[in-house]
């Protein structure tokens, strides 16, 4: 079996040889006219058999002259005739090459060019043909060359073509041929995007303003997670990366007078990794003034089923050993009644002794002792039984610090999460915007952290601030890529298109 470093020697070769006829093996320039894509779409509605072509020079005023670029990804050469398929990312397109039975009767300088080419290209390199369309007998679209150029030439192979690369940290850390290798993975990136840009044409047609907030924060608000810590030089202080889409700096926007205001981010959170997390990943998050919390839900419901009908063409979905129908209207869950009638523990009445002998019998792991990580953890055992699409509504207020207390039970808050598939996707709540309230939740934080608890939300005592300028009644909504990892059923990881990897050492 011939080795990379074999292979590699040889194409190197072939790239000396294009060197010492004075060829430029990775010139600047294409002179394509089409895309590969284009080229199909103005494709000639005839037939006409490849004895019957012409085999370099003759007139070919009758017909289509194009000029297609693009990589090489396989090559079949019978004698007179070579065949290839070229890639653009936009298309695959058949090339042929075919010189005359008589050589005798072909120009010597387009043999020489037939001649290199059998010589020097391999799959993978990247060139440009210029040539005519015509269909094969076989209805194939395919152009006829008559002019080829190196574009760029590799010097390693293409993954094999039927079974691509199979493991998996091989896959991570060369993404390029992982895509170009897997038609699939490269659709569901599409898809990505194409969700993605529904999401925002969504907010900017519903009059929402699209802002950019600060990435590195002297404080992490907005969510409760570890961050990552830097150092900003010129000031000699300590900055976080932030861990929320600017939950904070948006609601300072609702403040100075912004009535709508959306923001599709990265954020970065140093906690572990598993299928549904990884350290980095995009989120949306959007903020409306006057818009309740009943507003907010039929909202936000209407955004997704938009975005997902546009984007996947269907409602009803597999992810997760979980089936679930988007079309229909998504139910409303109760969470102190859901965990109590899945476990039989009132979280707002049990003591912490109760709510710990129920985990230990549950044979439930869990971190922290305190009375809102128990109760997180009760809730995160209920959630994998839920298939949804169900809305987790009523959640208690030790859970949820920035959300605004309920006026018929102050013990629950206006906070509203989607269950699809036994987790939590999306989040939402109407906004706190009691400045002495917000003040004394902060100062419960501030205490766990104290006590060692890295999950806490860090205080920020300027936005309190804001909060005493006044903040009008706000929606806050948000929402990641984990979400559309759950949709297309795979690890947050394969849904990225470069997740980080370790260095590899040599």
């Amino acid at each position: 079996m011939t080795s990379l470093q074999e292979i590699r020697d040889v194409r190197l070769k072939k790239l000396e040889r294009l060197k010492e006829l004075g060829i430029n093996p990775y010139p600047a320039i294409s002179h394509r006219t089409h895309t590969i894509q284009e080229a199909l779409a103005l494709f000639p509605e005839f037939e006409m058999n490849t004895e019957s072509l012409p085999a370099c020079t003759e007139d070919f005023s009758n017909l289509r002259t194009v000029t297609l670029s693009g990589r090489v990804m396989s090559i079949r050469a019978q004698g007179a005739l070579t065949f290839f398929n070229l890639f653009d990312g936009t298309g695959t397109f058949q090339a042929l090459y075919k010189i005359s039975k008589d050589k005798g009767s072909v120009e010597e300088s387009f043999l020489k060019k037939f001649e290199l080419f059998a010589e020097v290209v391999d799959i993978g390199d990247f060139v440009e043909v210029t040539g005519v369309l015509f269909r094969t007998k076989t209805g194939q679209e395919t152009i006829l060359v008559t002019q080829w150029m190196m574009l760029t030439k590799s010097l390693l192979p293409l993954p094999e073509k039927w079974h691509g690369l199979q493991d998996v940290d091989e896959r991570y850390r060369k993404r390029y041929l992982d895509i170009l290798s897997n038609p699939e993975l490269r659709e569901m990136f599409e898809l990505k995007a194409q969700f993605w840009q529904r999401i925002r044409n969504f907010m900017l047609e519903h009059q929402f303003i699209e802002v950019e907030t600060p990435t590195l924060e002297v404080t992490t608000g907005g969510a409760e997670a570890n961050p990552f810590k830097t150092h900003h030089r010129d000031f000699d202080l300590p900055v976080f990366l932030r861990i929320s889409v600017g939950e904070l700096w948006q609601k300072r926007l609702m403040s100075a007078g912004f009535p709508r205001t959306f923001e599709i981010g990265r954020v970065y959170r140093n906690e572990g990794s598993s299928p549904e997390h990884v350290q980095e990943f995009t989120n949306l998050e959007f903020y409306a003034a006057y818009m309740d919390y009943t507003e907010g839900i039929r909202f936000t419901e209407e955004m997704l089923k938009y975005a997902i009908r546009e984007t996947f063409g269907k409602m009803k979905f597999t992810s997760r050993g979980h089936e679930f129908d988007l079309d229909q209207p998504w139910k409303m869950l109760d969470y102190v009644s859901t965990v109590r009638d899945m476990t039989g523990i009132d979280v707002l009445k049990a003591s912490e002794e109760e709510m710990k002998a129920k985990l230990e019998e549950l044979n439930v792991q869990y971190t922290g002792e305190n009375r809102e990580r128990l109760t997180d953890t009760l809730w995160k055992y209920c959630r994998k039984q839920i298939s949804g699409p169900a809305w987790l509504i009523n959640h208690p207020k030790l859970v949820s610090p920035l959300s605004k207390a309920k006026i018929d039970n102050p013990e629950l808050t206006e906070r509203v999460q989607l269950i699809l598939a036994g987790a939590e996707v999306t989040n939402g709540f109407s906004e706190l915007n009691d400045p002495i309230d917000q003040r004394s939740r902060f100062e419960l934080q501030k205490k766990l952290i104290e006590e060692g608890d890295e999950e806490a939300m860090m205080p920020e005592w300027e936005f309190v601030d804001m909060l005493e300028h006044g903040m009008p009644p706000t929606f806050g909504f948000g929402f990641g890529e984990r979400f559309f990892a759950f949709l297309v059923d795979k690890p947050i990881r394969e849904t990225q298109l470069f997740p980080l990897m370790r260095p590899l050492e040599h």
